[in-house]
């Protein structure tokens, strides 16, 4: 009976998916000032439903557009007869989708306690938080679950605060999954948090630091998001909420936060995957965020954790001005790059959002880097554009193996300076 179920709910999970068979993703390469702009042209067509997994802003970065089968012969076309470069990055999204799913699937009958969780692959989210428990009951001493409100749709949000006591310590913020497609970040996040409490007490520099700081991890920031993704949309990047006056839900997470809030690099449009939503803070997930970084008031850190491109990014996305603090941060960033690809040769590149990627506003790291969190970076994982957000499984641990270096780098010169 139990596998029965079991295989009905699979068989159920699968048949209200999304499906994009055929749909691919194709690289351009815009080689003039003009082109980006036809690409900015074609991504306000909204009747062909584009995907832009990056934007056109200059002829310096490729243009990954994810391009439903139905609009590929119309959008090849425009890319032929304006001579813009192009080439198929992902021949069928589906093919990638249903291999990624047979690996959840297949890995989420195996799940045990803290020491016998499978890091290589993905899991939903109620594994997560069973996950958050069990690593609790194995280092009480040090980690403590903490519920810092709750989503749209009523899921709890937990963050795991590493901590050797005392109140009101300076600590270090870290997320993941702010944008629910991004599962690698999740995934990495997961290997991370079991990275810090493994070598507490092993290795020297992580228990001198959290012998003078606490560490807040919030492995799933868009809970609802995630949920989506796992049983109806794959793809999906937005909250939940529902936006009134439109059929359209959902608002992006990170174009949210009261810093340039509106401005360029964030969309009015209910539709859009980069909608700013109503009102800065107007989604509860961020202002849980808001809240408990306001409330405690001793935050010196504050790292988002991100996919795909390969950056390690500060402040500001909503201005191209230089941060009275950017020589410090590239300084830092700089390093803890050469750290994370000291392991693989992985490359990174390191600038202030807004020169390094694209204008964006009302971003968390502006955010918290205007609320007086000097040590405020996002990054970008792996990869450049082959898998994009469908990375497979067998990279997470790679890709969080290598992303800790960095991480390390950070909280360990954040706790040897303190302001």
């Amino acid at each position: 009976m139990r596998v029965c179920l079991a295989l009905f709910t699979v068989f159920v999970a699968a048949y209200c998916q999304k499906v994009f068979t055929g749909d691919q993703v194709l690289r351009v390469n815009a080689k003039s000032e003009e082109q980006i702009q036809l690409l900015k042209v074609l991504e306000n067509r909204e009747v062909l439903q584009l995907d832009f997994w990056t934007h056109p802003v200059s002829t310096d970065l490729p243009v990954d557009i994810h391009v439903p089968y139905a609009s590929l012969y119309p959008v090849q076309k425009f890319l032929q007869d304006n001579e813009i470069p192009f080439h198929v990055m992902i021949k069928d999204l589906q093919e990638l989708m249903d291999k990624e799913q047979e690996d959840v699937q297949r890995n989420a009958m195996k799940v045990g306690d803290a020491k016998s969780f499978n890091y290589a692959t993905y899991h939903q989210l109620d594994t997560i938080y069973s996950w958050m428990d069990s690593m609790v009951a194995s280092y009480p001493n040090l980690i403590s679950k903490v519920q810092i409100g709750r989503s749209y749709e009523n899921r709890p949000m937990y963050a795991l605060k590493f901590s050797t006591g005392g109140s009101n310590r300076p600590a270090i913020w870290i997320d993941a999954g702010i944008h629910s497609r991004e599962w690698i970040s999740i995934g990495s996040a997961l290997w991370m948090a079991n990275k810090m409490a493994t070598d507490f007490g092993v290795d020297a520099s992580v228990t001198s630091l959290l012998g003078k700081m606490d560490v807040y991890l919030m492995i799933v920031t868009n809970p609802d998001g995630y949920v989506y993704t796992h049983n109806s949309d794959r793809m999906w990047r937005k909250t939940r909420s529902v936006n009134a006056g439109s059929s359209c839900r959902g608002v992006d997470p990170n174009r949210n936060w009261n810093a340039g809030f509106g401005g360029p690099g964030a969309s009015n449009n209910p539709c859009s995957d980069s909608y700013h939503g109503p009102s800065a803070h107007s989604e509860i997930e961020v202002k849980n965020i808001v809240n408990l970084i306001k409330n405690h008031g001793n935050f010196k850190s504050f790292i988002s954790i991100h996919a795909y491109s390969q950056l390690l990014m500060y402040p500001y996305g909503y201005t191209c001005n230089d941060i009275p603090n950017k020589a410090e941060l590239d300084s830092v960033g700089q390093r803890a790059v050469q750290a994370l690809s000291s392991l693989y040769g992985t490359s990174y590149r390191v600038g202030n959002i807004c020169k390094i990627i694209y204008q964006a506003s009302g971003g968390s790291i502006d955010w918290s880097y205007n609320n007086g969190v000097k040590y405020s970076f996002a990054f970008e994982l792996r990869d450049t554009g082959r898998y994009g957000f469908l990375l497979p499984a067998n990279q997470i641990i790679p890709t969080a193996t290598e992303t800790w270096l960095a991480l390390k780098y950070i909280m360990e010169y954040v706790r040897d300076h303190p302001y």
